[in-house]
């Protein structure tokens, strides 16, 4: 086990193939820092090589409650892209970093938390999860990829919704509208995440890159094209040492066959 932070908001723990990044302000709900987001884009960028899977939590009873409003600063349009465009680059190396992330949700998960949880490939939410965008109450628009992958998540007009409403999602309904995966007892939100991490990790690596790399692509591309890349992408992961071992590993019995647990 090696833990580590390249700040002092961010905490990084390594079990095994599993890195565990954990934001570390819990007196101030986990809210994020232009620090705290270089810090996650440092950390996945630096993450070690043998690590297979990673979860994100939130230290105290928050994961993350959104952007630190005492960090707010009167910017000019250009200052403002520039600011925001710092942060798409941050929350990319979540989404399209070396390895699967799984978000641990509990308590707050507002405004940036939000964008930081729709980043990751799974969210386990606990029954303490809530889901708000208050950016529109506030006079502001989401700056860190949320009107991108929010929508994708949950549909346009859910997400317009929250933003001219203030409408908050309870754990419950969260799960039911696609906030997340999962949806477990309270205080049990890690340990889901760490589970389904491990199981990440067991799978080839070719294969988690593209499930994180080429489907959201293929998703994005016409017909014609998404079957093109689809067949690129399969012949290249079943073209891999790895991955003939596992089929022949299932051809010749030594394999678990799929049966509903």
């Amino acid at each position: 086990m090696k833990s580590s932070s390249l700040h002092s908001d961010l905490h990084l723990d390594v079990q095994g193939d599993i890195a565990v990044v954990r934001l570390m302000r819990a007196s101030k709900r986990n809210a994020l820092s232009d620090g705290l987001i270089l810090a996650l884009r440092d950390t996945f960028d630096n993450l070690p090589s043998h690590v297979r899977a990673a979860v994100i939590d939130g230290d105290g009873p928050h994961f993350c409650a959104g952007l630190d409003l005492s960090e707010l600063q009167e910017r000019d349009a250009g200052q403002g892209i520039h600011h925001s465009r710092m942060w798409h680059a941050a929350l990319e190396r979540v989404q399209y970093g070396p390895v699967p992330v799984v978000a641990a949700l509990h308590g707050a998960v507002v405004g940036g938390g939000l964008e930081l949880a729709s980043a990751c490939h799974i969210r386990v939410a606990d029954a303490s999860s809530f889901y708000a965008l208050p950016e529109g109450s506030r006079g502001i628009f989401v700056g860190g990829g949320g009107s991108v992958r929010i929508p994708k998540l949950i549909g346009v007009a859910r997400m317009t919704d929250m933003m001219l409403t203030g409408r908050v999602y309870d754990a419950q309904e969260g799960e039911r509208v696609g906030f997340a995966q999962y949806l477990v007892p309270e205080g049990e939100a890690l340990a889901k995440a760490m589970e389904l991490a491990r199981r990440i990790a067991e799978n080839a690596p070719l294969t988690n890159y593209a499930l994180m790399h080429a489907l959201p692509r293929i998703a994005e591309q016409p017909a014609d094209q998404g079957y093109f890349t689809e067949a690129l992408i399969s012949s290249i992961a079943q073209s891999a040492p790895e991955a003939k071992s596992r089929l022949r590993d299932f051809l010749e019995g030594r394999a678990a066959k799929v049966s509903k647990s």
